[in-house]
């Protein structure tokens, strides 16, 4: 008889039970997961990684992250308006001149373990 080359697959033989339990009594609610994928959405865009970078370093205007970048002020507003409704960013007004900022140091951490397991 020739062996198969098909990826094996569970078939329910033995399913660990206390384990599916386990397991299932810490699942987060299906909303909560929903919206942890739609947050990880986010960070699959290279603009915002790079905006969201910049911020990492230091607080800038729109005008300071346009120029480093390369990219129109539009596009840049854009997709920090993006970050914001995400809670990704901050910002605050100084004058006539708005600074954005990182919200959090959950987003910090989130930058820099994604750099070091980038760089790994």
């Amino acid at each position: 008889m020739p062996v198969s080359k098909e990826a094996p697959h569970c078939a329910y033989l033995f399913v660990h039970q206390d384990i599916v339990e386990r397991v299932h009594g810490v699942m987060p609610p299906e909303e909560q997961l929903f919206d942890l994928a739609e947050l990880f959405k986010i960070f699959g865009d290279s603009t915002r990684i790079k905006i969201l970078y910049v911020l990492f370093e230091a607080e800038m205007c729109v005008c300071d992250i346009a120029q480093l970048l390369g990219m129109t002020q539009s596009a840049i507003s854009h997709q920090l308006q993006v970050l914001k409704k995400s809670k990704l960013v901050k910002y605050r007004r100084d004058g006539k001149t708005v600074f954005y900022s990182l919200a959090d140091d959950h987003v910090r951490m989130i930058l820099g373990q994604g750099m070091d397991h980038v760089n790994e």
